[in-house]
């Protein structure tokens, strides 16, 4: 049996009223009773019983009219009603109007009515649990609509906060000009660029791409920001030249990212140039594809030694290289990874030949490049998406 429950009954036998309430109560059941239809929808009303079992020949109110109202109020509530032998047509119309069961009179073996009140039971219990889970579902589902409300909003301001980190997009130095142009896939974007001055003749610039994209990628860069800070006010106070040597920094870059214990890592193209003796000493660590070089009209891959991507191994070494810019139509153009998969192109090898004609094409327009790639039209990208440039024009 299932958990006691609360039964109604409507009958104007008294009799018959009589024998079903005591029989009911011996049975565990906590049994209400009236003597007629209007009565009964009070006491319905006053004691919301589970199960309802009602007459359908009665003086005044009649079981159907009895059964119609209690479906209008309260439609999952289970009724069964009961019916002199011969009198089948009210019960066909009792069942259309969404009676559970019904009982013949006289009820010569009250196990019958006790197991249809059970099945009644059981199913007003799982409705009630459906209803129960409905409405604890719809609660954590307003839940949640009010935590990404709120997450939004942080992420909003998280993402005003980054814009403010980044460089303005266009930055003069001498015959140079550096330009960036950046897509985040989310509020925040794992991708970061940077440039500044560090002295009269030399300009720090340079490109991460951290694994993953969201807050924690975004936090990764708030790391490099703050890094790079520190570096220039440790040269400009105590002329500690960190700041200018790629492959440290690098290295730097990896200890600290390690130490944040958050299972991060990230790529990247870090490059110090010289405006005086046009040379850029540059250390890439796992950036890929590599920055595009163009001198005059050769189209080529930056040369790369190698190195790991950073904040991966404890023992990581990286190296710098030094180019010497001798055209004086130089481009430098370097893209993240997420530009790779925007490409049609099968292969890595057939989207690297493609990057490079895009550039060949217009490298000294980098929204020329955008609108090649189509960047300013992509919606729902899969990663974010960054191109840092890097020109020369006498």
């Amino acid at each position: 049996m299932t958990e006691s429950g609360k039964i109604l009954i409507i009958d104007d036998d008294d009799a018959v009223r009589s024998s079903l309430v005591a029989y009911l109560e011996d049975s565990g059941y906590l049994v209400e009773e009236a003597s007629d239809g209007g009565s009964g929808l009070e006491l319905f009303t006053q004691s919301q019983p589970d199960v309802v079992l009602c007459d359908l020949r009665m003086p005044k109110m009649d079981g159907l009219t009895v059964l119609s109202e209690i479906k209008k109020s309260s439609p999952e509530s289970p009724v069964i009603v009961v019916s002199g032998a011969g009198v089948m047509t009210d019960v066909v119309q009792a069942l259309r109007l969404g009676a559970s069961d019904y009982i013949v009179k006289p009820v010569v073996d009250m196990e019958i009515l006790v197991h249809s009140i059970e099945q009644c039971l059981e199913k007003k219990q799982l409705i009630d649990q459906n209803r129960l889970y409905r409405e604890e579902l719809e609660a954590a589902n307003q839940e949640l609509r009010e935590r990404i409300s709120l997450l939004k909003q942080d992420q909003k301001a998280g993402r005003h906060i980054q814009q403010r980190m980044l460089p303005r997009q266009e930055y003069e130095a001498g015959d140079y000009r550096i330009q960036h142009r950046l897509f985040p896939s989310l509020y925040l974007s794992g991708d970061f660029v940077d440039y500044f001055r560090i002295t009269e003749d030399k300009v720090l610039l340079y490109m991460a791409d951290v694994s993953g994209h969201g807050a924690s990628s975004a936090f990764v860069t708030v790391l490099l920001k703050n890094l790079t800070i520190r570096l220039r006010k440790s040269y400009k106070k105590h002329g500690k030249d960190d700041i200018l040597q790629p492959a440290l920094v690098l290295e730097r870059i990896n200890k600290e990212l390690l130490e944040t214990g958050m299972g991060k890592h990230l790529t990247i193209f870090y490059g110090v140039l010289d405006t005086k003796e046009n040379t850029l000493v540059y250390s890439i660590g796992g950036h890929l594809p590599l920055p595009i070089l163009k001198s005059g009209n050769h189209c080529e891959f930056l040369s790369n030694n190698g190195g790991f991507a950073v904040g991966l191994f404890e023992e990581a070494e990286y190296s710098q290289q030094e180019l010497e810019i001798v055209a004086d139509d130089f481009a430098l153009i370097t893209f993240s990874d997420g530009v790779l998969e925007l490409l049609g192109e099968k292969s890595l090898l057939e989207k690297e030949e493609y990057l490079l004609d895009v550039v060949a094409a217009g490298a000294d327009n980098i929204d020329g490049i955008c609108e090649t790639l189509k960047l300013k039209s992509i919606q729902d990208a899969p990663d974010d998406i960054a191109i840092l440039s890097l020109t020369r024009r006498m």
